[in-house]
């Protein structure tokens, strides 16, 4: 009997390993989510994970916005805006100028513009007399925190009122003046427009002056109007440094609210 060659036993087993070796791969899955995760694949997020991770539909509708810092020729002005229930709740300058006459002219301009805000519900608001490079500057980054607040909430309206659908809403505003509050440094009287329900917008049509009362008058009265509009009602902060004046605001405000029918 001839004996088999050693090379040729040795070939035979090689070719009968490989064989063995592909029949076993081509059993193997094709994908393997845990080796695909060991060999460093990342399986891809959903949109919804993804955008959630971006800050894009999870981004709150509510809240303060800053708005831009804008330069104007006496010094930067930016300003903050509070947005609930998509509407401007509260208006504030958190930049305004400042040193010598700059002083009293955002004194008085400024309150004026963040009651105005408040009033108007948009950035086409009227500049305040002896105060233009402020009130521009006002209404740039007063436009400016309002499309942040916009974008922050794509899926919500926007930060502008509604229009009403019929014209009943729109001529049921009316205005009302409260009486005359007496205080130990003169009268105070406010006026009051109500529209849907809600005040629009709050001034006084007598309030102290002559010598120092000028000064506390033109301080407290812009805030006090804010604070109508904003609180809807009689139940306000006082002004500090002009309690006597506060307290007429508020019985003149209330005397107001009562005849416009609560």
């Amino acid at each position: 009997m001839r004996k088999s060659h050693p090379v040729r036993r040795v070939v035979l087993a090689t070719a009968a390993t490989v064989s063995g070796v592909v029949l076993l791969l081509s059993l193997k899955p094709s994908s393997d989510p845990a080796s695909a995760q060991a060999g460093g694949t990342v399986p891809q997020q959903t949109a919804a994970a993804q955008e959630s991770a971006q800050g894009g539909a999870g981004a709150a509708a509510g809240g303060a916005v800053t708005g831009d810092v804008v330069q104007t020729q006496y010094g930067p002005v930016q300003v903050r805006i509070t947005v609930s229930g998509n509407k401007i709740t509260k208006a504030e300058a958190v930049q305004a100028p400042k040193g010598g006459t700059s002083d009293q002219k955002t004194a008085l301009s400024v309150p004026k513009l963040n009651q105005d805000v408040v009033a108007k519900q948009s950035p086409k608001i009227d500049t305040v007399s002896g105060a233009t490079y402020t009130s521009e500057g006002y209404k740039k980054s007063l436009q400016s925190a309002i499309d942040k607040a916009n974008a922050a909430a794509p899926a919500q309206p926007s930060a502008q009122p509604s229009k009403p659908s019929g014209g009943g809403a729109g001529a049921a505003a009316k205005t009302v003046t409260g009486a005359v509050s007496q205080t130990q440094y003169g009268p105070v009287q406010v006026r009051i427009t109500v529209s849907g329900g809600k005040v629009t917008k709050a001034e006084a049509v007598q309030a102290p002056k002559g010598g120092t009362s000028d000064q506390k008058t033109a301080l407290s009265i812009p805030k006090l109007n804010q604070e109508a509009v904003a609180a809807g009602s009689a139940d306000i902060d006082s002004v500090s440094g002009a309690t006597y004046t506060s307290e007429g605001y508020k019985k003149s405000l209330q005397s107001a609210l009562d005849q416009a029918g609560g």
